[in-house]
């Protein structure tokens, strides 16, 4: 159970329910209760969740409403902690965790990312407590940095960690006036650049091992050049060697408990071989590097995974509500869907909502990348997480605090980060086989050569000391996910959402691409072409009369034509005797004259006839695939409006983009005329469309496009599902809410000129992987050769390891500063 200030949150398991329709049943009562802000039944995991006022509703009155409409409340409802892990340099650290977790006695289930450094854990409360698992994961050698139960938006920890409990609350406390600083340049996500804080090095404790391990090797050093007694020389790197050594030795022996082998067990053991062969100082220095190579992998792959604070600092913690006809602030967790927000000019917007009055500008770059205002009147939808700059806004709450558009943004980008991609994949299963082979190789090294050949026992010791170093695929293993992160990251800042690794590396490998058109290449609202006047009047009259008898209809060509007049300062006319004529179009007495506006069925209802030259413009225009309104009086027709779906502004120059990144076929598929579809082809230069199609003929389109290679499909995501989902990776532009639930890829700011970004984005992580990949293959195989020969110390082992862990974490975060 969560508790956020005056609201609290209880996820209960119920059994009894043998349909949908019965989870949808306990919902609607318990929301029917008073106090019940929100209430979500999982038919599927028989999870109900409830957020309600303890002041006004006890957790027994939940229960007993559920057990009223029959169903039973499991007494030992299943608890879900959510952990921020630091400490961990390698996939295989992650997996140690999970291992470590699952044997403890009331852990369900437990899964850690070593991308995100997150780890979550269900657990039955009655058998095990959040500080058993805190103590595991220390015990384990790594740190508990945040937790928070799943369903919390505010952190705390453990028995002996307050302080990040208060970190955690400042840091929120003050994000909204924080992260104004982030945000220059409309970025999506901050950094924080705890690689060069020194701060960070006297403060934490793995930096304080770093600094007496390097204090010891230093003094040994000057102890040995001084000739002074080599047991003092000794002293010295045997502190360095227990203080930076212990929690390596630590975590290494739980590794042995839990039947594994990581780089701590393997480093361990190689300290201690070194220590007993008498080399001290290659036991110092080797356990100084790790740990300094251990540290500064941490720390700078962490900019790249503690990125996403800057996306949870965006939405402020508590706003300012209208309740009882009074404003008053409350924590956001509080505030339900249909309350009015009040927000003045630079204060952030806390929740998703319609603007009800007032007028601004909002600054969207958090959310959608664009770096222009834009404005917003009565109506209009506003982010969560978005500045307000300019006006007062009320606006209408349409989406609880876990439920904005910005923490779906936040879930997507931390399930995206913890997903592994299909070259993350082969390189695990390659890590499994790699580490025990080597191993055995280690063993038989120590063996074979002394006990067959007769050969030095502290040689073949040594040089299977130096392979244990070896063993451990550290740098392979996160070659991928250090460059999956940081593309992500980078694609977050830029309103370019991926689902997955597998969605990037994909993207990377494309060689067609399809678009719907309405919607996706035009703005699927019509928009005035052009008018033609038939020499009686000019054309500025004719728009005029059209937009002054169709300012009061909600009809999308009226909308198109009054809004065109407005564009061009047109005044409109007062009307008398309105009438509408559905299906026709309508009339109205402006002065003494009677106008009409329509199609051809109206005018000739009204007895006036259509020239030769009226008929042929007519045609003329509908061939062009345009919509024709017809303006004129009750005696003859004046003159037409020409209308057609508008392309979206950045179309032509997005394609032409594509084009130039060597894209194979740039295809155009829509259920229009043909006539329409050439039209739009011809000013896109687009060689290569279909039309006239069903959602079934899409769908056989894309099948025999990917006969050619690697297919994707741009769409807006509302009538386009068959063939998105057809497609080997589907791009959505539009509504923020519908393309996060239908595409492997969103555009937030649905600008088509973000596809090219995305494509050479992903190509360039594809680039990437294969360098780091190929890099630390290389690597390890020559110095599995140079070892296993003597050319090569313990020293240079973990140099060679850690430099190169070091070097693809880098390479892969050059992806994290793309622009």
């Amino acid at each position: 159970m969560t508790q956020s200030n005056s609201l609290k949150t209880q996820t209960l398991q119920v059994s009894g329910m043998d349909c949908g329709s019965c989870a949808q049943t306990i919902a609607a009562s318990l929301q029917q209760l008073s106090g019940v802000m929100e209430a979500s039944v999982s038919f599927a995991t028989g999870r109900v969740k409830v957020s309600y006022d303890p002041n006004l509703l006890s957790e027994a009155q939940i229960k007993h409403r559920i057990a009223v409409l029959g169903y039973e409340v499991d007494a030992t409802p299943e608890k879900t902690l959510q952990v921020q892990i630091g400490g961990m340099d390698c996939g295989s650290c992650a997996k140690t965790i999970e291992v470590g977790l699952q044997q403890i006695t009331g852990v369900n289930e437990a899964s850690v990312s070593f991308t995100t450094g997150r780890s979550q854990i269900s657990y039955n409360p009655q058998q095990v407590s959040e500080t058993t698992i805190y103590e595991r994961i220390q015990a384990l050698g790594y740190t508990v940095e945040q937790s928070s139960d799943s369903h919390s938006s505010h952190h705390h920890d453990s028995c002996d960690h307050e302080h990040h409990h208060e970190e955690a609350e400042e840091q929120r406390g003050r994000g909204a006036e924080g992260q104004r600083g982030r945000e220059t340049g409309g970025k999506l996500l901050g950094t924080q650049n705890t690689a060069t804080n020194w701060k960070f090095w006297i403060t934490n404790r793995r930096g304080q091992s770093v600094i007496l391990a390097g204090v010891g090797l230093f003094l040994g050093l000057v102890t040995q050049y001084l000739a002074l007694p080599i047991w003092l020389a000794r002293a010295f790197y045997g502190i360095g060697i227990v203080v930076a050594g212990y929690p390596i030795a630590r975590a290494g022996l739980f590794e042995l408990r839990l039947r594994r082998a990581d780089m701590n067990l393997l480093m361990t053991i190689s300290v201690i071989g070194a220590v007993i062969l008498g080399d001290w100082f290659e036991a110092a220095l080797v356990v100084f590097l790790f740990s300094l190579g251990t540290m500064l992998q941490v720390f700078t792959f962490g900019r790249t995974r503690n990125a996403i604070q800057g996306l949870m600092d965006l939405t402020p913690p508590t706003a300012t509500v209208k309740r009882n006809h009074q404003e008053v602030t409350v924590p956001v967790e509080s505030i339900r869907v249909g309350e009015i927000l009040t927000i003045r000019p630079g204060q952030r917007v806390a929740l998703d909502g319609v603007v009800v009055s007032g007028t601004s500008a909002i600054d969207q770059s958090p959310i959608t990348g664009e770096s222009i205002p834009e404005d917003k009147a009565p109506g209009d939808t506003v982010f969560a997480g978005t500045l307000n700059q300019t006006g007062f806004l009320s606006v209408k709450v349409t989406h609880t605090a876990s439920d904005t558009t910005v923490a779906k943004i936040i879930h997507l980008v931390e399930e995206a980060q913890s997903s592994r991609a299909p070259t993350q994949q082969w390189v695990d299963r390659f890590a499994e086989i790699y580490t025990p082979i080597v191993i055995l190789s280690a063993i038989a090294i120590v063996l074979i050569p002394p006990l067959a050949f007769a050969q030095p026992l502290n040689i073949w010791l040594y040089r299977a000391l130096v392979l244990l170093v070896i063993a451990c695929p550290c740098a392979l293993v996160i070659s991928t996910p250090v460059s999956i992160v940081s593309a992500i990251g980078a694609a977050t800042r830029h309103g370019v959402l991926f689902k997955g690794g597998h969605a990037l590396e994909t993207a990377g490998h494309l060689t067609s691409l399809a678009f719907d058109k309405t919607g996706t290449l035009t703005q699927g609202e019509p928009v005035v072409q052009k008018i033609y006047d038939l020499g009686e009047e000019n054309t500025n009259f004719i728009l005029s009369i059209a937009a002054s008898l169709e300012q009061q209809s909600e009809h999308p060509l009226a909308k198109a034509i009054v809004a065109k007049a407005k564009e061009q300062g047109l005044n409109l006319e007062n009307i008398e005797n309105f009438t509408a004529y559905p299906g026709k179009g309508v009339a109205a007495q402006i002065g003494a004259n009677l106008y009409l506006v329509g199609n051809r069925r109206l005018f000739a209802d009204f007895g006036v006839g259509l020239s030769t030259t009226a008929e042929s413009l007519l045609i003329k225009i509908e061939s062009l695939g345009q919509t024709t309104v017809l303006v004129g009086s009750s005696q003859k027709l004046l003159g037409i409006v020409a209308l057609a779906d508008g392309l979206r502004l950045e179309a032509a120059e997005a394609v032409r983009l594509l084009q130039r990144l060597g894209m194979r076929h740039v295809m155009m598929l829509t259920g229009d005329r043909t006539a329409v579809a050439k039209q739009i082809a011809q000013q896109l230069e687009i060689t290569e469309y279909q039309a006239e199609l069903l959602p079934e003929d899409k769908l056989q389109a894309i099948q025999q496009l990917r006969q050619s290679g690697v297919v994707g499909m741009v769409g807006d995501g509302i009538n386009d599902a068959p063939a998105l989902a057809a497609a080997d990776i589907s791009f959505a532009v539009g509504r923020i809410d519908i393309a996060l639930e239908t595409a492997d890829v969103v555009l937030v700011g649905s600008d088509l000129r973000r596809l090219a970004y995305t494509v050479n984005l992903s190509r360039r992580t594809v680039t990437v992987i294969q360098q780091n990949v190929i890099f630390s293959l290389v690597t390890k195989g020559l110095f599995l050769l140079l070892g296993t020969f003597g050319f090569v110390g313990l020293a240079i082992a973990v140099l060679a390891d850690t430099g190169t862990s070091l070097l693809v974490t880098a390479n892969g975060m050059r992806l994290f500063r793309d622009k």
